[in-house]
């Protein structure tokens, strides 16, 4: 083959290759606008579900009124108005208002608070309202698509989307209690979208946006669907979140080695009991200072977030049989918890 035969083969091969990766562009820009579409569309669906459902809380503290440009967020989930926000937004008003989406704004009353999961349910003076779906049978998993909705620093119906970046997160309330199952997701937050509704791709409520880390990017934190409907059944039934109270107060103590293995225990520490209610459930016991409890109903108990979690699930008026360590003695007493006094 000449030279000159050589530099046309070779000419007209690179041709042929420009016009394959010309026509093969076309095709993959196609398929990524697709599935981009697909993502859009899928956003879009659950906006359009949870919108009017979504709305601004404005509040109102002393002798002024409801503040304009919103304190938090908040969304409807019955017609007739009742409504789950977070309790921190509405922690001290006196006048509460709900602006809609279409602009609307309705008087709104606070029926009941829970400082320990940082929920609150306030009801909106109207009826017909568009309400949200709360997704409780369906668990929620890691990856999966969801939106938040809410009115970051007043810009109201602002919509992020992310994924569940984690499950069963804790996180302390300010009233102390650790607040559990909390879903860590990555739709991005800022203050004012406290409150407001984590949506699934079906536009169903499943968390309650709660909480941001100030010095992070892409970590926001929601109170799950079923603890907010746990919240919302305790305040429209007994205008309170009742819980169990002990009458104790109690510390985190390591447990000695040797006494473990000598009882065969399956925890490495317990909960010391330092002080007693006498006119608490813990005053008509056995139990003494100094006490370490290591399980409530044969549960194992090792902390006094562990202790929190079990009487979470107590029933009120129903004994409830502790194993305490006294030196090196196991013993078992009894005693019956009542409603704490603390909200």
């Amino acid at each position: 083959m000449s030279k000159s035969s050589s530099v046309r083969a070779i000419a007209g091969a690179l041709d042929d290759r420009r016009e394959e990766s010309t026509s093969a562009a076309p095709r993959a820009d196609s398929e990524e606008l697709r599935a981009l579409d697909a993502y859009s569309r899928t956003v879009i669906a659950a906006v359009d579900r949870i919108g009017p459902a979504v709305v601004s809380i404005q509040v109102g503290k002393g002798s002024r009124d409801a503040q304009q440009g919103g304190a938090g967020s908040g969304v409807v989930i019955t017609p007739d108005g009742y409504l789950l926000t977070n309790q921190h937004v509405v922690n001290g008003a006196q006048r509460v208002r709900s602006v809609f989406i279409d602009g609307r704004t309705v008087d709104a009353e606070l029926v009941g608070e829970d400082v320990a999961t940082d929920l609150a349910v306030v009801r909106a003076l109207a009826s017909g309202l568009p309400s949200a779906t709360v997704e409780v049978d369906e668990p929620l998993r890691v990856g999966q698509l969801v939106v938040a909705v809410g009115n970051p620093f007043g810009f109201q119906s602002t919509v992020t989307a992310g994924v569940v970046s984690a499950l069963g997160r804790a996180l302390r309330s300010r009233h102390g209690r650790l607040i559990e199952g909390i879903v860590q997701h990555s739709a991005p937050l800022n203050p004012g979208n406290s409150g407001g509704p984590l949506v699934d791709a079906r536009g169903r409520v499943v968390g309650i946006n709660t909480a941001i880390i100030a010095v992070a990017q892409g970590i926001g934190f929601s109170v799950p669907a079923l603890t907010a409907q746990w919240i919302l059944s305790e305040i429209l039934s007994h205008g309170r979140v009742r819980r169990a109270f002990l009458g104790i107060a109690g510390r985190d103590r390591p447990l000695d080695r040797r006494l473990v293995r000598a009882l065969g225990l399956s925890v490495q520490q317990a909960v010391e009991v330092i002080s007693l209610d006498r006119d608490g459930p813990s005053g008509q016991s056995d139990l003494r200072m100094g006490d370490l409890i290591i399980a409530a109903n044969d549960i194992p108990i090792d902390s006094i977030d562990a202790l929190h979690r079990h009487l979470s699930r107590c029933a009120l008026g129903e004994a409830l049989e502790l194993s305490v360590l006294r030196g090196t003695r196991k013993l078992r007493t009894s005693l019956i918890p009542r409603e704490s006094a603390r909200r």
